[in-house]
């Protein structure tokens, strides 16, 4: 892994619990279930502050009366109805809630990170992004469907028990108040060192995910080398990493836990130990004790349930600090104010005019220098070179993946940069050396090229790409799915639904990139008739190392070190010698 590789949107200013505050707007699209919740907590709150109440009549007047017995054990017992009512009501709208914030919250990243130029992603690991997108979120799903409403249930229940011990007795209760700053010294103390260890946590976690989504991606090399124990080696030691920073979060929360518990409980203990000889000498009822102890323990319950909450708030202000550092990156490319609209009927002009262009992570290397090169509308132009010579470049700026520093590209005399990039896009059809196929079925594949298309028109595009056959005799025709990165399909039939995508969404510009540098003969041979149908009437520019491809081309420029050093036919560039010949004796010719 290079040392670019290993950076990761994670390293900034470690996040305070403020960074919370971002989930509001998300929690605020979900109005009536947050005020459904709130109500609901209101009445639990209630009935768990009238148990107690209800205790000290059952005690007071049931007991000593006996007449009264029943109708005082029917309140209690009506109490706990509504208290259980209300908590299963409370519950499930803030579950619902906090499903729907984090799937909210979820759409926005993604549609955000989809959103990035290819710089961001060039700098960062698809392992970690999908790491913020899933352990990251799922911290915040804990926040905001349980977290949030314990501390919220837990401060009211505080505040209210605290408020009745004033009522049931001013004196004891001002003597159990002394406990609480005690309880609450160790949790903020603690709350910062969690945060950070629970911020490192996350990231250790998000390696080892990273880790494992490159190595399953490349699960045939593994095997191929067989290199499964070293790779098993390699994940088992990332998860213990993982473990053991998370074993130094965990201990240090059940720490702060359990001081703060015993703090508390120790101060009402003692509170209670005065109220206990105030009952021996006939200075309060024992109801009155009862219901003092009641709300004692409810209230100190209470604060052993912030003290917990504390912590997971904690380690969420990690994932979220992580999250607002994703949903902060802005695009390089990004569509102008008010941008020029191409012509409605593409020609396909293309021209570099003195483009110089550095890729960010190698700003001391020129990738294109004082390129200039004009493909007129129709002509196909064969881009040759050895590697590193600027081919791909050229593609990657023409669909403006980047921005050179220098330079302008245009398309039918519009500069691109000040054109809307996905206007620009939908004129450009890309058939690349590996093509993207996605875990879907072969219908929708194809149909990625134009959304709308029927399936007559799949159909058709896959009959003049040469993959009619193949893809009707699969189990379920068109509807098979292909697999993931279209294990199912073999090299040549993978560039030829490629190719069939490209014919459906029929744009005007063409580019292929070494379209068949990787195919047997015979696959190179039905897949090269299905490109001749792709590049008729279009504009193309071709990455090309086979010989088939370069005869055929109007043109031949032959690039070295981002610069064109020759161009024209192939016999007039063998003629002159030099580079292409170099490469004709080595790659093209037998």
């Amino acid at each position: 892994m290079s040392e670019t590789d290993a950076k990761t949107p994670t390293n900034k200013p470690k996040p305070r619990l403020g960074t919370l505050r971002a989930l509001w707007p998300f929690v605020m699209r979900q109005r009536g279930l947050f005020a459904a919740w709130l109500v609901a907590l209101a009445v639990a709150s209630a009935a768990t502050l009238s148990f107690p109440v209800a205790v000290k009549r059952m005690v007071d007047f049931g007991f000593q009366s006996g007449t009264n017995i029943d109708r005082e054990f029917l309140y209690l017992f009506g109490v706990a109805v509504v208290l259980a009512l209300a908590s299963a009501a409370r519950f499930f709208f803030v579950s619902l809630l906090g499903e729907r914030v984090v799937a909210d919250l979820r759409q926005r990243l993604y549609a955000h990170l989809i959103g990035l130029d290819a710089s961001f992603h060039d700098r960062n690991r698809s392992g970690e992004l999908i790491s913020r997108l899933t352990a990251d979120a799922e911290l915040l799903r804990g926040v905001v469907g349980s977290a949030m409403s314990v501390a919220l249930r837990s401060s009211v229940t505080v505040v209210g028990a605290l408020a009745m011990m004033f009522v049931t007795q001013p004196r004891l209760a001002a003597y159990a108040l002394v406990g609480i700053p005690l309880t609450v010294l160790p949790v903020v103390l603690g709350g910062r060192r969690i945060q950070k260890i629970s911020r490192t946590s996350q990231d250790r976690v998000a390696d080892a995910n990273a880790l494992a989504t490159e190595t399953l991606g490349a699960v045939r090399t593994v095997q191929a080398h067989a290199r499964e124990p070293y790779e098993r080696g390699r994940f088992g030691n990332a998860i213990a990493v993982a473990v053991g920073t998370a074993r130094k979060r965990i201990r240090w929360q059940a720490l702060i836990t359990a001081v703060a518990i015993t703090l508390f409980f120790g101060a009402i203990i003692l509170v209670l130990w005065s109220g206990a000889h105030d009952v021996i000498a006939g200075r309060m009822t024992a109801g009155t004790l009862g219901q003092f102890v009641l709300y004692a323990l409810i209230g100190g319950g209470s604060v052993g349930a912030l003290a917990e909450v504390w912590n997971d708030l904690q380690r969420a202000a990690g994932g979220m600090g992580r999250i607002n550092d994703l949903l902060g990156e802005s695009p390089d490319i990004v569509a102008p104010a008010s941008p020029q609209a191409l012509p409605a009927t593409v020609r396909g002009e293309i021209a570099f005019d003195d483009v110089t262009f550095r890729y960010p992570m190698r700003p001391d290397l020129p990738a294109l220098e004082h390129f200039a090169l004009r493909v007129a509308p129709g002509e196909t132009v064969a881009l040759v070179g050895p590697s590193g010579a600027g081919k791909s470049t050229v593609f990657s700026l023409l669909l403006r993946f980047h921005d050179p520093q220098s330079g302008t590209v245009s398309v039918d005399g519009v500069d691109i940069c000040d054109a809307d990039p996905a206007a620009l896009r939908e004129r450009i059809a890309l058939v690349p050396q590996s093509p993207t196929i996605f875990a879907a079925s072969a219908r929708d594949n194809i149909r990625y090229g134009r959304l709308d298309a029927d399936d007559a028109a799949v159909e058709a595009a896959a009959r003049s790409a040469e993959a009619h056959d193949f893809l009707s005799e699969l189990p379920k025709g068109y509807d098979e799915e292909l697999g993931e990165r279209g294990a199912r399909l073999s090299g040549g039939q993978q560039q030829r639904v490629a190719i069939a995508r490209a014919l459906l969404k029929d744009a005007p510009i063409l580019l292929l990139d070494e379209a068949t540098s990787a195919l047997d003969a015979q696959s190179e041979r039905a897949v090269q008739h299905a490109l001749e149908r792709l590049m008729a009437g279009r504009t193309t520019l071709v990455i090309a190392h086979r010989l088939a491809t370069v005869l055929k081309a109007d043109r031949i420029v032959v690039m070295d070190r981002g610069r064109i050093v020759a161009e024209g036919s192939h016999a007039e560039l063998i003629a002159q010698g030099g580079l292409y010949a170099e490469l004709a004796k080595l790659q093209f010719l037998d």
